[in-house]
């Protein structure tokens, strides 16, 4: 099969979440999900966002109502003893890991996940431009 005929799969990556999310559940470990919250679609507690990450403990007793779906993560969890819907899109999950030892999985960028916005070109000089800047040192 050539490149152009291959056809495209979906990502890989909400199938090692629920893979490596049952290893860990079979172990008696605590499966932790570190997920990155400046992806759009994330909804978590502002206060439990640290450094742009957050980590959600999303073992079957601390959460209610666990979809782990193609798409996206969502559950139930108290926080500061409130209970909140959370979800979390399934490109926005950085690593799941058991609490308790470490073990896990970082997962990487998919090729077909959002890229980030190119950035800007600088606007190209017009000819009636200044071509140095027009303020001076004044001592």
């Amino acid at each position: 099969m050539t490149e152009s005929n291959t056809p495209r799969m979906t990502s890989n990556r909400p199938y090692l979440i629920r893979a490596i999310y049952e290893w860990i559940g079979d172990n008696q470990l605590t499966p932790y999900l570190l997920v990155d919250a400046s992806i759009p679609g994330v909804a978590v507690p502002a206060q439990a966002i640290k450094d742009g990450r957050v980590v959600l403990n999303v073992a079957s007793r601390a959460v209610a109502r666990l979809d782990l779906g193609n798409d996206q993560i969502s559950f139930m969890a108290r926080f500061s003893g409130v209970s909140q819907q959370v979800k979390v899109p399934v490109q926005a999950v950085l690593a799941i890991y058991a609490q308790e030892t470490g073990q896990g999985m970082m997962l990487p960028r998919d090729d077909n996940e959002l890229e980030p916005p190119p950035s800007p070109e600088p606007p190209e000089p017009t000819e009636d431009a200044p071509k140095r800047s027009h303020l001076r040192v004044v001592k």
